[in-house]
């Protein structure tokens, strides 16, 4: 696809070595030789094994699951880089942790999005790369430049092979995923449909009414991620009640936290779609299905590097 170029240099956390060597497949070039480890009471240990000086660094580093050791790992690593001499860092963070806590919606609460923000600013990143950020303002909490990819051209070209337009409805597990949703429909150009969710708490959700037309045709539910699975197999159990055919789910960050690989297993669904943003904590059931960005992430990074347009890559 790409060839070598001068002054790129790839860096790969702990949090998932796969996928960054997947991105160094396709571009052609080698990660950078690193050490990232942990000292014996569990600090984070890093050195770097070449020289780096003035080149233009990617660290490609998701927070997930550890998510305290993986931000802080990532912390360390652009600490590391900018003490290098590097020209330019940038975070690649397929998964983006502590986003759910955008805004103040209660009293007495942090706003963690920020505080993430803020310590990569001031730990000396230049740019971030993220994908599909459960709030897309969370760019803005950034001084930096961040380019926000979306994963629906990956699934796109899935489902564009796989299900018939005029027999899908796409489904939005709840009033947060509408845009989503809506993004898909027209995406595929079928119908649309919303699940109306009330939360009971934290955990606990409750799945109540459904606006749209899903009996007869196959269900997609499709959201920016699963935690624990409440949310969307709730909403599967749902729309099956309502007469669908068939239920399939897609989500970009699979963080499949708690019980929710348990709920998948056992919910009325066909397949489970996700992509590799997320590090696999444990083995996947039959159900699950990954899909890569590898591909997507080694453009905007090629792009970026070599100063071309990233926005034919924002496909809202």
């Amino acid at each position: 696809m790409m060839t070598l170029y001068n002054g790129l240099a790839l860096l790969a956390g702990s949090a998932h070595r796969k996928l960054a060597e997947d991105i160094s497949t396709i571009l052609e070039q080698p990660l950078c030789r690193a050490h990232v480890g942990r000292f014996p009471d569990g600090e984070v240990d890093v050195k770097l094994g070449e020289d780096v000086r003035g080149k233009d660094v990617f660290i490609i580093q998701p927070t997930c699951p550890p998510v305290n050791d993986n931000l802080v790992e990532l912390l360390t690593l652009i600490d590391c880089c900018k003490r290098s001499s590097v020209g330019r860092i940038t975070a690649v963070m397929p998964y983006f942790g502590y986003a759910r806590k955008d805004r103040k919606d209660e009293g007495r609460v942090p706003i963690t999005a920020k505080l993430v923000a803020d310590l990569l600013n001031v730990a000396g990143v230049d740019r971030v790369i993220a994908m599909d950020l459960h709030a897309p303002q969370i760019q803005g909490f950034f001084n930096v430049p961040v380019d926000h990819l979306y994963a629906k051209p990956v699934f796109r070209d899935l489902f564009k092979k796989t299900f018939d337009p005029k027999q899908i409805t796409i489904v939005a597990p709840d009033a947060g995923g509408i845009k989503m949703a809506r993004a898909f429909s027209t995406m595929l150009n079928c119908e649309f449909a919303i699940v109306d969710k009330r939360r009971m708490g934290p955990e606990q959700t409750m799945s109540e009414h459904l606006i749209g037309e899903v009996a007869g045709r196959d269900a997609i539910l499709v959201d920016d991620m699963i935690a624990t699975g409440g949310t969307i197999t709730n909403a599967a159990r749902m729309v099956k009640a309502h007469g669908a055919r068939k239920v399939y789910l897609a989500a970009t960050h699979g963080v499949f936290a708690g019980p929710a690989l348990e709920r998948l297993a056992e919910a009325d669904v066909e397949k489970v779609f996700i992509t590799d943003t997320v590090c696999p904590q444990a083995d996947y059931p039959d159900v699950v299905q990954v899909l890569s960005v590898a591909s997507l992430l080694a453009e905007a990074i090629h792009r970026i590097h070599v100063c071309r347009s990233v926005s034919s890559l924002f496909v809202e």
